[in-house]
């Protein structure tokens, strides 16, 4: 069976994204048209869905290394820190918007928390690993030696 290991992380991120857009619990917050992802970014995001491929990003990212709490979403988000004449440093991404993604995900029944952090629940995992045989069968298509795999 496909899981979500098995397909490449972009094409499953877009997709999934396109899926919980049709969520009616997964919305962009107010503020999250004018906020900057982190310290280390200069502008925010171009994408005006950039809130939905968070979301599938950060899903994603509990089904592969879950439990996983707050602060270390915050770590795989961050980047570095152009300090001028100083050497770059790694800082963390931000946690506001990591904390309101976890939130919603858990609302929407695709997540649980434990006490050492959140883990997928079945019905994420379900909607993840369908959402990978769907994207290995499009690769197959467009890439037939692929469906040896």
């Amino acid at each position: 069976m496909t899981t979500a290991y098995d397909v490449p992380a972009a094409d499953i991120i877009a997709k999934l994204a396109e899926k919980l857009k049709e969520n009616d619990q997964i919305n962009a917050p107010e503020w999250a048209a004018h906020v900057k992802t982190g310290v280390h970014k200069e502008m925010p995001p171009i994408d005006s869905e950039w809130w939905y491929t968070r979301c599938a990003a950060i899903m994603r990212t509990i089904y592969m290394d879950g439990p996983i709490g707050v602060q270390r979403l915050r770590s795989v988000y961050g980047g570095k820190k152009d300090r001028g004449a100083n050497p770059s440093k790694k800082v963390k991404g931000s946690g506001s918007i990591a904390r309101e993604v976890v939130q919603q995900l858990e609302k929407a029944g695709f997540v649980r928390a434990l006490k050492s952090g959140r883990v997928i629940a079945p019905a994420g995992q379900s909607l993840l690993d369908n959402t990978a045989v769907e994207v290995k069968n499009e690769l197959v298509e467009t890439i037939p030696e692929l469906a040896k795999y």
